[in-house]
């Protein structure tokens, strides 16, 4: 059966994280997560915040397992799904200018 694609069951999965950069190691370590995390198609929405877009909870469900997957050792790490009406509500300000959020990825996905 044919599930229709809407601003409910489309996801948006924000990472958030906060790792150390001391070290080289630590440093390597914070360019390498977030490498990986553009690989798979994560784009930065603030410095520590990416975010991505998918059309159902099933694959924002298989994202964020990849994210766990790679994981880094130190820092804080935090993940949450939210669906694409509520991504379309937040409120951006550049300073104390509105800005519009980003528009939604359009996927054409064949069946």
């Amino acid at each position: 059966m044919f599930t229709r694609l809407n601003a409910y069951r489309i996801m948006w999965v924000l990472v958030m994280f906060d790792l150390p950069t001391e070290t080289k190691k630590d440093r390597k370590s914070y360019s390498t997560f977030r490498k990986l995390m553009m690989k798979d198609g994560f784009q930065m929405f603030q410095f520590s915040m990416y975010i991505r877009h998918c059309s159902s909870k099933e694959n924002a469900d298989l994202h964020q397992k990849r994210v766990r997957m790679i994981l880094p050792s130190k820092g804080h790490v935090g993940m949450m799904c939210i669906t694409d009406k509520q991504f379309g509500m937040m409120e951006v300000f550049y300073g104390q200018e509105t800005r519009k959020a980003p528009d939604t990825i359009q996927q054409l996905e064949l069946f």
